[in-house]
This record gives C-alpha cells, sequence and structure tokens, in this order.
C-alpha cells in the first residue's frame, strides 16, 4: 500500500468515526440502556482497568524497566484488549481511554492507528485524559511508517544508555491545536 493510500485510508477512517460519533446529538438514540435523567447506566469495564493499571504499573519507575519481562506482558495485555474491542465490551470513555492506552505500547501501526481511534470515541464519551493521548497516538503511528510525528509527543535515542531527542517533525500542528489536546510545545 502507498503511503498516499494508507494516509487517505487514516482519513476515511477518522471521517466515518467522527461521523458515527456526531449521530447522537442529531436524535438518534444510543442503544445502551440509560439510568434516571436519561444518563447512560454504563460502568467501566473493570478488566480494562486491571488491564490499564497492570500497564502503568509496569512502567513504574521508568528507569530500570526489564523489558524482558515487560514485553510478554505487554504481549498478553494487547491481546486481551483486542479481543475485549473485537466483543464490543468498551462501554464508557473510561474504557475507550484504558484500551487505547494499552495498545500504544503495542508495536504495529495498525495497533497505534486502532488506539488513536479509541482515544478518539473517549474524547467523545467526555474522557479528557484521551486528548494528550489522542496525539501521542498519532505521532506514534507516524513514526511507525516512517513519517515525521505531527505534535511533537516522540523522542527516541540511538542506543539503550544514550539520550532521547525529539523525533522528526513536520509543521502544522498549532499552538492552539496543541492547547486543546493538553500537549506541551516539543522540548
Amino acid at each position: 500500500m502507498s503511503m498516499r493510500t494508507l494516509m487517505i485510508t487514516v482519513g476515511v477512517v477518522v471521517f466515518f468515526v467522527m461521523a458515527i460519533i456526531s449521530v447522537q446529538p442529531f436524535g438518534i438514540k444510543n442503544s445502551r440502556a440509560t439510568g434516571a435523567g436519561g444518563q447512560s447506566a454504563d460502568k467501566d469495564n473493570q478488566e480494562l482497568a486491571r488491564l490499564y493499571q497492570e500497564d502503568q504499573s509496569d512502567r513504574a519507575p521508568e528507569e530500570n524497566i526489564d523489558w524482558q519481562v515487560v514485553g510478554p506482558r505487554d504481549k498478553t495485555r494487547e491481546a486481551r484488549v483486542k479481543a475485549l474491542c473485537n466483543a464490543d465490551m468498551l462501554n464508557t470513555g473510561a474504557d475507550y481511554y484504558h484500551a487505547a492506552m494499552v495498545l500504544q505500547h503495542a508495536g504495529a501501526p495498525e495497533d497505534y492507528l486502532l488506539a488513536h481511534e479509541l482515544c478518539v470515541v473517549a474524547i467523545a464519551k467526555g474522557n479528557q485524559d484521551a486528548k494528550w493521548l489522542a496525539a501521542a497516538t498519532e505521532d506514534r503511528f507516524l513514526m511507525s511508517i516512517g513519517r515525521p510525528q505531527r505534535f511533537g509527543t516522540q523522542y527516541q535515542a540511538d542506543g539503550p544508555h544514550a539520550d532521547f531527542n525529539l523525533y522528526q517533525m513536520e509543521k502544522g500542528v498549532t499552538a492552539g491545536m496543541r492547547t486543546a489536546l493538553d500537549v506541551p510545545p516539543p522540548k
């Protein structure tokens, strides 16, 4: 697939996700149950919350992470998150955010793209934590396909003990866009 085709595909997917999300305010009711006052009765998926916590715990503290141990755990979590996504088990903004965070630690471009799409849904469902992650997953996706990032969230090192440097960036993202997504200026 050519780079142009891939970027068009990404654009189409984002367009359709945004179109689906924007339908509800125009009178189409959500098929999920609602409680008193019309509020969603959805509860956070506790398994996704646990997978998210495990993912974050494996990365704290940031130094001295044993990737021989964490890598296989990541693969197991990624597989389970994908299974939950495919089974339509994500309900709340927190669920979509938790799934996105786990998948953004994956290793394939399609995982980063899915994480980005999950962030878009999380934001639409009111999860503000997903804003920065939406920018980071887009940057990580672009980096993984050899393209410059747009928001400046991704850094890389030339070796295990080398300093991290900002990955290549392309122009176009404004300070206002960064602010809207809670992304600080790149350092």
